[in-house]
């Protein structure tokens, strides 16, 4: 199975998030699974590849060539695919993948995990949408859903496509692995 991996590139947030990237990846390798993401080297984006290739795991990255182009790019990847737009780069991640988990981030993060949400709802995809939120980053954005699904901004039954996790081995779990 390939586990996509949206999450912060930031260099400047707590360790605490880079810890728990690489945890992840950790765990990914550990199961056999191959892990996909952004295609960067550093962060969380970096940790959580390194955690899969420590533990025997195969690592797939996507990356945009402005991206390559300032040293971002993550060459140990097993793959790594370099084209051309952000939106290539989530079309691949989204065709390659079989399962989603979204870590803390930022807009970028939060934009890839929206994407991959509705194009599930609208039936474009059918594989898991995870996150895993052990430090309750995302908890004003849960409850944010749950109100604009109790205004009808949200149809019932599209908060509940989202499996919310808060360690490792239930969102791998929650992935089906």
């Amino acid at each position: 199975m390939r586990i996509a991996v949206f999450c912060s590139s930031s260099p400047t947030i707590d360790s605490k998030y880079v810890d728990l990237a690489y945890e992840l990846g950790q765990g990914i390798g550990a199961t056999a699974n191959e892990l996909v993401t952004g295609g960067g080297h550093i962060s969380m984006m970096g940790a959580v590849s390194r955690g899969a290739r420590d533990n025997g795991g195969k690592t797939i990255g996507v990356i945009p060539q402005a991206l390559v182009d300032i040293e971002f790019a993550d060459h140990d990847n097993d793959e790594l695919h370099v084209v051309e737009t952000m939106g290539q780069r989530k079309h691949m991640i989204t065709d390659i993948s079989d399962a989603f988990i979204t870590l803390p981030g930022g807009a970028g993060t939060l934009e890839e995990f929206f994407e991959i949400w509705v194009g599930h709802y609208l039936k474009f995809h059918t594989k898991p949408v995870v996150i895993l939120d052990p430090f309750e980053i995302y908890k004003p954005l849960h409850q944010l859903i749950v109100h604009l699904e109790e205004e009808k901004f949200i149809k019932p039954g599209m908060r509940e496509i989202v499996q919310w996790t808060t360690n490792v081995d239930d969102a791998l779990k929650a992935c089906g692995v």
